[in-house]
C-alpha cells in the first residue's frame, strides 16, 4: 500500500509537470498574436503576411509530428518534453527583435517545431501519468490544455503589450521564463516509459493508429478539420477584424477576442464526458455550427455583442467535440500507442489549420472578410452533417494492435 501511494504521488508530479509544460508551450505559441496589429502598423505587415505566419508555424509542426511523433517511446517522455520547450524558448528569443517578416516567420518556424514535438510527446506524458478517476480526465487534459494555453497566452500577452514595459519584447521574456520553469518541473519528475533501442529508426516518417480505433478516424478528422481551421481563421484574421470591424487598436481586446474562442473549449470539454463519444461529437458539432453561423452573422452586421456570444458558443462546443473525438481514439490504448495516436491527431489538426489558412490568405487579396468567413462556415456545415450521420462509439471487441 505504501509503495502504491508513493507511485501515485510521483505520477501526480509527472501529471502536473506535463500539464504545466503543455500550457507553457501553447502560451508561448500565442504570445505573438496580440502584437500582430503592432507589426501591421509599425512594420507594414499585410494580412497575407500574417496568414503566412500561420503556415510557417503549422508546417514545421506537421514535420515534427511526422518525424518525431514516436521518439519519446525510445528516449523517454522527459527528454523530448524538455527538447520541445527548448525549441519554443529559442523561438521566443528570436522574436525579441521583429522588424522584418522573415524574422517573424523564422520565430514561428521554431515555435512550430517545439509545438509539434510537444503535441505528441508531452500529451502522451499527460495520459501516461493521469489519475484513473475521473475517467475523462486524460482525454480532456491532453486535448484541451493547448486551448487553455493559447487563451492564457493571448490574454496575458495582450495585457502586457498594452500596459507593461517594452511592449514588443517583455511578453517574450515572460514566456521564456515560463518555459524554463516548466523544463525544471519536467527534470524533477519521474519517467513513465522505459527507453528502448530504435530512436533513429523512429525518425522515419510513419503514421500508425491501432486497428481498434481506425473506424473512428474519419469522423474525428471531420471534427478536427472544422474546429482547427476556424481557430486558424481567428489567429490570422482576428487582428484585422478587431481593428476594422470592432474599431479598436487595443492589444488586450485582441487577446480577449482570441481567448473567447479558445478558453470556453476547456470549459465545454468535461461536458462531453456525460455522453458517449459518438453522441458528444454530434452535440458538439451541431452547437459549433450554430456558433459559427452566429459569428458570420455578427461579422456581416458588425454586431460586437453577437460576435462575442457566438464565439463563446463555438469555443465551448468545439471543446465537447474535440475531447470526445480524442476520447474515442484513446479508447483501450497502451503506453506505446499514445504518442503515435497523438501524432495522427495533431497531424490532422495542424493540416486543418495550415492549408485553409494558406488558401484564405491568398484569397484575402480578392475576397472580403465576411466572404472568407462564409467559406469556413461551408466547411463546418459539411463536417457537421458527416459527423451527425457517421459518428460511432469505440468497438470493444476488436484487437488493439494492427
Amino acid at each position: 500500500m505504501i509503495e502504491l501511494a508513493q507511485r501515485r504521488s510521483t505520477f501526480r508530479l509527472a501529471f502536473v509537470s506535463a500539464v504545466v509544460s503543455l500550457v507553457a508551450a501553447f502560451v508561448a505559441s500565442a504570445v505573438p498574436i496580440p502584437l500582430y496589429n503592432t507589426y501591421r502598423a509599425e512594420d507594414r505587415f499585410t494580412n497575407a503576411d500574417l496568414s503566412l505566419t500561420v503556415v510557417a508555424y503549422d508546417l514545421p509542426t506537421l514535420a515534427a509530428l511526422l518525424l518525431m511523433g514516436r521518439l519519446s517511446n525510445h528516449v523517454g517522455r522527459r527528454l523530448t518534453s524538455v527538447a520541445s520547450l527548448g525549441l519554443l524558448l529559442l523561438g521566443c528569443l528570436l522574436l525579441l527583435n521583429v522588424h522584418d517578416i522573415g524574422i517573424l516567420l523564422a520565430g514561428r518556424v521554431l515555435m512550430g517545431l517545439g509545438a509539434g514535438l510537444a503535441s505528441s510527446n508531452v500529451t502522451a506524458y499527460i495520459v501516461d501519468s493521469a489519475p484513473d478517476r475521473p475517467a475523462w480526465l486524460a482525454s480532456v487534459a491532453s486535448s484541451q490544455t493547448p486551448m487553455l494555453g493559447l487563451a492564457l497566452g493571448a490574454i496575458g500577452s495582450g495585457a502586457l503589450v498594452q500596459v507593461g514595459p517594452w511592449p514588443r519584447q517583455f511578453v517574450y521574456l515572460v514566456a521564456a521564463a515560463l518555459l524554463l520553469l516548466s523544463a525544471l518541473l519536467i527534470v524533477i519528475s519521474p519517467e513513465t516509459v522505459t527507453p528502448t533501442p530504435g530512436a533513429w529508426r523512429s525518425l522515419r516518417p510513419s503514421v500508425r493508429i491501432p486497428a481498434r480505433v481506425r473506424p473512428l478516424l474519419p469522423v474525428a478528422a471531420a471534427v478536427f478539420l472544422a474546429t482547427w481551421a476556424t481557430g486558424a481563421f481567428y489567429q490570422a484574421f482576428v487582428p484585422v477584424l478587431v481593428q476594422d470591424q470592432l474599431h479598436t487598436h487595443s492589444p488586450l481586446v485582441l487577446g480577449l477576442v482570441f481567448a473567447a474562442y479558445m478558453a470556453p473549449s476547456a470549459v465545454g470539454a468535461p461536458l462531453g464526458g456525460w455522453f458517449t463519444p459518438a453522441t458528444a461529437q454530434r452535440i458538439g458539432m451541431a452547437a459549433f455550427l450554430a456558433g459559427l453561423i452566429g459569428i458570420i452573422t455578427a461579422i456581416v452586421t458588425g454586431s460586437l455583442a453577437l460576435f462575442i456570444a457566438a464565439t463563446i458558443v463555438a469555443g465551448a462546443s468545439q471543446g465537447i467535440a474535440i475531447s470526445s473525438a480524442t476520447r474515442g481514439l484513446l479508447h483501450g490504448s497502451t503506453v506505446t500507442d499514445r504518442a503515435p495516436i497523438f501524432s495522427v491527431i495533431y497531424l490532422i489538426c495542424y493540416s486543418a489549420a495550415a492549408f485553409p489558412s494558406l488558401i484564405s490568405g491568398q484569397l484575402s487579396n480578392v475576397f472580403s472578410l465576411p466572404q472568407i468567413a462564409l467559406g469556413y462556415g461551408g466547411l463546418t456545415l459539411v463536417a457537421t452533417v458527416f459527423t451527425v450521420l457517421a459518428a460511432r462509439n469505440p468497438d470493444t471487441d476488436r484487437p488493439l494492435e494492427g
